[in-house]
């Protein structure tokens, strides 16, 4: 991380702690584009999207004095987003057996521009397509890096079933690639 990154983020955690005027404002412009995005992949529509969010932002607000610069502000705060999002899921059960295979939603893509947009906006349609606990163990092995035993802890499932989850995912994806390739 840049040193310069590193002064902001310091000087960003230290004025929120310190309750300055307009501190709450610039954290949360400063997080809101990288924290929205991962909820928009675990959500499973828009609407929720934005509730996970927000809980997400209220969660790193009040759980800011625990942080110890030990890492980057914005990767410790993608990991309460993370942790805050599947909170919200695995309290309204969607990762029993019978939600993991049918659930499907919409994520709507998130603003990008020109040919990065065009590959994000079709990924996300892919990912959209998935039932909903295909996408959460996708996002959550592919992209956000946890293990098979860190899933099955997290979502409350066997290790086995977050296998899988994964499989299937990718097969499915496979599967939609090659016909719209």
């Amino acid at each position: 991380m840049s040193n310069k990154k590193q002064e902001l983020e310091y000087d960003l955690v230290r004025d929120f702690l310190l309750g300055k005027s307009g501190a709450d404002r610039k954290l949360y412009d400063y997080l809101a584009p990288s924290l929205y995005p991962i909820c928009l992949r675990y959500a499973p529509n828009k609407l929720e999207s934005n509730d996970m969010f927000q809980d997400s932002m209220v969660r790193v607000f009040r759980r800011l004095q625990d942080f110890r610069f030990e890492g980057s502000l914005e990767g410790w705060c993608k990991r309460v987003c993370v942790n805050q999002c599947l909170d919200i899921l695995r309290k309204k059960n969607l990762f029993k057996e019978e939600s993991l295979k049918e659930n499907h939603s919409e994520i709507p893509s998130p603003e990008v521009s020109g040919e990065e947009k065009m590959i994000h906006e079709q990924l996300i349609e892919l990912l959209e397509r998935l039932p909903h606990g295909y996408r959460t163990v996708f996002n959550m092995y592919v992209i956000e890096g946890y293990t098979h035993s860190e899933i099955s802890e997290k979502l409350g499932i066997t290790e086995s079933t977050s296998k899988t989850q994964l499989f299937k995912a990718r097969k499915q994806l496979q599967n939609w690639m090659k016909r719209e390739g």
